[in-house]
């Protein structure tokens, strides 16, 4: 007995098992993640460094030559790229895709801690690393600016409102607020009034520190309780600072203000955003893995009114940018294709065959193929992107190639006097072996791409697969 001898003589069987293909492959459609490519994970670390005060070439040399000697020596490490800038560098290291990135990271660390000796004492903190994805682009821009308010209320109303309530999304992994402009209150020294003074920077410094702090003030002690005073310390405003007392010189004090200029401003100056000319804080949302970028975006998307009811009028918050849409256009224009192509081998088989019921059988084997295999995409972890619906238009031809051979040998059996039972089962038998060996051969031609390397291999893996199935 062939394997269609088996389905032709149990047709509730066969009618019950295609529709339980086509009623699971619809609900496996509808949970698959929206992308516009195979999700591919990009092994790489980032170091970070600082050496404040030094100059480009200083930290290139002093901190990251060092630091690249000793990440030279780990295994899997494809590239090594730097950019040092002023009092900083930054270390990228590209692993290879089959590298662990967890086990990377405690090399990258060990590597770190072996460095330490060659690097300049002078830095305020060891260097620092973080695992990372480049696939992982935000999903979604967002702006917010005002056009009354200080540019760090605005900041505050980032931080605390909008990155919190976002960060609370379901798929949403984090929320990086970009040109961060939080309050601060600066101090700009005169070099010649402190050398007037004789007064240091550190002095300067020490005394600010003294001054700005939540110490206990003393403690009352009473007949059966004791009371300890606190009083706040914290200096808020720079009218505040003014008046700090940093040193004394014959007798007199020397306030903060004699010998700087005090001031209200942003802790870092050096770090900004514009939008549509104008300074603006920037909100990148970035989502967590394998969700399914469309549905994040949708669900912003649906939380900014509420979060727009809780800014105050002067705040204004907008979308700059949001990868929904052209992610929903790629694939809406791959799935016009799909339909057309099904649409248009419909036709081609009724122009040729010029019978209904001839055309209504190798149709009815699209559908039933085409959905079944969303259901092997969902259990083996894919997404609805170009390359996996570029597979299932792609596999249209095949299927119906199969369906047409196989229908034309019925009806040659059928023409000689058989009956439909008969017919299906001599036709079947016949051809089952050939459409099998033609069916794998075809597929064949796919299967080196399943062991191709590199990130085009992996992205071209979910691509080899689906039109397998």
């Amino acid at each position: 007995m062939n394997l269609s001898e088996l389905f032709v003589k149990r047709p509730v069987t066969t009618i019950l098992l295609m529709m339980g293909i086509v009623v699971f492959g619809a609900l496996a459609y509808q949970q698959l993640p929206v992308s516009d490519l195979p999700t591919v994970d990009y092994p790489t670390i980032m170091v970070n460094a600082s050496l404040p005060g030094a100059s480009p070439e200083t930290v290139a040399t002093s901190v990251a030559l060092p630091l690249e000697k000793q990440f030279s020596t780990i295994a899997g490490l494809q590239s090594i790229n730097s950019t040092s800038a002023q009092g900083n560098t930054n270390i990228t290291l590209l692993f290879d895709l089959n590298r662990n990135i967890d086990a990377a990271a405690q090399d990258v660390q060990a590597m770190i801690a072996k460095a330490g000796r060659q690097l300049p004492v002078q830095m305020p903190a060891p260097p620092s690393y973080q695992k990372m994805n480049p696939s992982d682009f935000p999903v979604i821009f967002l702006v917010l600016h005002s056009e009354t308010l200080p540019l760090w209320t605005v900041n505050e109303y980032a931080e605390t409102t909008i990155a919190q309530r976002l960060s609370m999304v379901s798929g949403v992994a984090q929320v990086q607020v970009m040109g961060a402009a939080r309050y601060a209150v600066r101090v700009d020294l005169d070099p010649r009034q402190l050398a007037s003074y004789g007064i240091g920077v550190d002095e300067v410094a020490d005394s600010i520190a003294s001054a700005n702090a939540n110490l206990p003030t003393g403690t009352i002690y009473g007949e059966d309780r004791t009371f300890t005073v606190l009083a706040n310390g914290k200096l808020l405003r720079a009218a505040a600072y003014g008046p700090t007392i940093i040193a004394y010189r014959n007798g007199n004090p020397v306030r903060l203000d004699e010998v700087s200029h005090v001031y209200e401003g942003l802790e870092n100056d050096k770090s900004a955003g514009w939008y549509n000319g104008k300074r603006a804080i920037a909100l990148m949302v970035q989502r967590q893995p394998g969700t399914n970028v469309v549905t994040v975006v949708d669900a912003v998307r649906a939380l900014l009114p509420t979060l727009r009811e809780q800014l105050p009028p002067p705040v204004n918050l907008e979308i700059r940018m949001d990868r929904a849409g052209p992610i929903r256009e790629s694939v809406r224009d791959v799935k016009f294709t799909l339909l057309l192509t099904v649409a248009l081998v419909i036709m081609v088989i009724f122009l040729f065959l010029r019978n209904i019921s001839a055309t209504l059988i190798p149709s009815l084997a699209l559908p039933g193929s085409i959905v079944g295999t969303f259901m092997a995409m969902y259990l083996l972890g894919y997404s609805l992107n170009n390359l996996t619906l570029m597979a299932l238009t792609l596999s249209v031809g095949f299927v119906v190639d199969d369906a047409i051979v196989m229908l034309e040998n019925i009806v040659r059996h059928m023409e000689m006097g058989k009956g439909a039972m008969r017919a299906a089962l001599d036709g079947s038998k016949e051809v089952a072996f050939t459409i099998a060996s033609m069916t794998l051969s075809l597929a064949a031609v796919f299967i080196p791409v399943l062991f191709m390397g590199g990130i085009v291999g992996r992205l071209l893996h979910e691509f080899a697969v689906t039109i397998g199935v």
